[in-house]
């Protein structure tokens, strides 16, 4: 295997665990705070709405966004690190 192919399979792998992460974070936030831990967040009220009606209807999309702006960075340090940066 010569030293460019390596060099890509590095960084896919590198990538793909970015991906895994970040996803995960992502199902926590709205599987797991909308849904799963609705009942105990509901206790907590932000801008007079329960923490987890918010987090169902507004935070997972925010967090999603969030996420978006991470990977973005994650991606362009990963590129420079490879020599596939433009």
């Amino acid at each position: 295997m010569s030293e460019k192919q390596k060099n890509a399979t590095a960084y896919w792998k590198e990538n793909l665990k970015y991906l895994v992460i970040l996803l995960a974070i992502w199902f926590i936030v709205s599987f797991g705070c909308g849904i799963l831990f609705r009942e105990a967040l509901n206790e907590i009220r932000l801008g007079g709405f329960k923490l987890g009606f918010w987090f169902a209807q507004q935070g997972s999309i925010y967090v999603f966004v969030i996420l978006i702006f991470v990977y973005v960075r994650l991606m362009n340090k990963l590129d420079k690190k490879y020599g596939y940066d433009e």
